[in-house]
């Protein structure tokens, strides 16, 4: 039809070569409006192209059969075949367990015999954050997400404040010019002051656009990455020389059997003003520096630190199911089968991003920020920890796992813990309150290492069941994942935690464990001092006194009578 067209005369040649120089354009200028759809067939190729395959030798078959019989027969079969892969694809989730299976392949999976200890706790859960940190802005404005990252050698809440989406016009005319950077070890975060920094970035994950983080990033994408890559979670931080960037976390499609997603490296978009230039770079090659994994090394600032995608870390925690065999998540086995249990009341679900210390392990785990999940049976009365997963959040190609399965420890797991939180404290109104976000608190305490949950106790809004508070100084527990016993503890004295942990449990692990005495003031020479004088000086009894004291009256009496003569 083209050629026909093309053969017409100089008009319709004309008409069709511009025709074909704007359909270039528009796929080159357009490549982030339609590279979702290209997502779409590479996660999907495999399937598309037996679906392709078989439908094509159906309906030739369909076309060369004469009798109504067979056609039937072919389309019969044609609807068993569609039908059978939508039920055992997408009903029973076996696409999933395939792509879960090529994700536990491909992992490198290492496993320790000793947990490391846990650093620099966070206080308040992510949701806290959240709302606190929306209570602080104005009417036109939105924070993004928070997220846990390193700044320096401190580790912090940080957020951007952006155009809200309720307002288009400042999407598509204003930048992002605040980011909020919140301590998460203090009790008392600010939103204000030196926590709200001014740094100016005219791509956002709000701006419309060219301008939308999303579309830049795609649009930096070469052919090859167009296909295989997709841009995921956005963190702020500060880079090498000090400077404020976004770091934008990749997805790595690989494979072709069930195509599974990876971490693909992080795109880096630096912080500046929207001018002229700034506009040409972004509709025409997008913005960002891409970094690859194997790269990311040479970048301090990302080492040992969050900048893994929580969709490709918790596809990797689940994988670990098959650690008892392809066949063992099956229904009818599920001996070791476990899952990532799922929290209630629309909090921040695993992975938490914790910091830990691997200093004292025969690992080669570098110490740092983690994505930690602890998985359970599958069964829904089953609450049991059966896998604490370390997987690094600098996107580092390894994943640690302790079995505590296997080592027959007995522990709680999460999704044991609110209701022990409730327990401890009836009076507590807990339709209106929750215990949340439980993530773990490791620390050398009477003799061994010791396992817990911490937890915040939040109110619950009654209008938003999304929105969480726990103001300034929440409650906080400490659950003993192996006593269960609940302790509750001053949020204002982190050093004094593991004290009340001995005080309250002491006298349980001494019963049960044999334990010694911790935590005992030594006595100086002060204190010794002190305790002398202190004492009461009891005076010595001379057993003569009555005899003395006849005598001495004696001698009085004769002194009288001498006077009186």
């Amino acid at each position: 039809m083209i050629k026909s067209y093309w053969n017409k005369g100089a008009k319709q040649k004309f008409i069709t070569i511009l025709l074909g120089l704007i359909l270039l354009i528009a796929l080159f200028a357009f490549r982030d409006d339609y590279q979702p759809g290209l997502l779409f067939l590479r996660k999907y190729i495999f399937i598309i192209l037996l679906s392709l395959l078989v439908l094509f030798f159906g309906l030739k078959k369909f076309r060369s059969s004469a009798s109504t019989g067979k056609r039937l027969g072919v389309l019969a079969l044609l609807l068993v075949f569609f039908g059978l892969l939508y039920v055992a694809g997408w009903h029973f989730k076996m696409y999933d367990y395939m792509k879960t299976y090529n994700v536990f392949n491909d992992l490198n999976k290492v496993e320790i015999h000793e947990l490391p200890l846990t650093r620099n706790e966070r206080i308040q859960p992510l949701q806290n954050i959240f709302t606190m940190a929306n209570e602080s802005v104005g009417e036109t404005k939105d924070v993004s997400l928070p997220h846990l990252v390193r700044i320096e050698d401190e580790n912090k809440w940080t957020m951007a404040i952006q155009p809200s989406e309720n307002y288009t016009f400042q999407q598509i005319s204003d930048n992002t010019e605040e980011v909020f950077a919140v301590s998460s070890t203090t009790p008392f975060p600010r939103f204000s002051n030196e926590n709200r920094i001014s740094v100016t970035f005219s791509i956002g994950e709000t701006l419309k656009f060219s301008r939308n983080t999303y579309n830049a990033v795609v649009q930096r994408f070469n052919p090859w990455m167009l296909i295989n890559y997709e841009p995921s979670d956005t963190f702020y931080m500060k880079n090498d020389s000090g400077a404020w960037v976004q770091v934008v976390s990749l997805i790595k499609w690989k494979g072709f059997f069930f195509p599974y997603p990876s971490f693909g490296g992080v795109m880096v978009i630096d912080s500046g003003e929207h001018d002229m230039n700034d506009y040409l770079e972004r509709i025409t090659i997008g913005k960002g520096t891409f970094i690859s994994p194997e790269e990311m090394q040479n970048f301090p600032y990302l080492t040992k630190q969050n900048t893994l995608a929580e969709k490709v870390s918790r596809l990797q925690a689940e994988s670990l199911k098959f650690l008892g065999g392809f066949s063992d998540p099956l229904p009818w086995n599920m001996l070791t089968a476990v899952k990532i249990p799922e929290m209630p009341k629309d909090q921040n679900q695993q992975p938490y991003v914790t910091d830990f210390d691997f200093s004292g392990s025969e690992s080669d785990a570098y110490t740092g920020l983690y994505h930690w999940f602890g998985l359970e049976p599958v069964g829904a009365e089953r609450t049991s920890l059966s896998y604490s997963i370390f997987v690094p959040a600098d996107g580092t190609d390894k994943l640690y796992y302790y079995d505590h399965a296997t080592k027959k420890q007995g522990y709680a797991g999460v999704s044991a813990m609110p209701q022990k939180v409730k327990e401890s404290k009836k009076e507590i109104d807990w339709t209106a309150n929750s215990p949340v976000e439980f993530r773990p608190y490791i620390k050398d305490i009477a003799g061994r290492k010791r396992m817990f949950f911490l937890g915040t106790i939040s109110a619950i809004s009654d209008t938003d069941a999304k929105q969480f508070d726990g103001s300034a100084t929440p409650d906080l527990v400490l659950v003993d994942s192996e006593y269960r016993d609940v302790i509750w503890i001053d949020v204002k004295h982190p050093s004094t935690w593991d004290e009340e942990v001995y005080k309250q449990l002491g006298e349980a692990w001494r019963a049960s464990e044999g334990i010694g005495y911790y935590y005992e003031k030594e006595i100086t020479d002060e204190d010794l001092q002190s305790m002398i004088d202190s004492l009461t000086v009891i005076p010595k009894v001379n057993k003569n006194t009555s005899e003395i004291e006849a005598l001495q009256r004696k001698l009085d009496s004769l002194k009288a009578l001498e006077g009186n003569n």
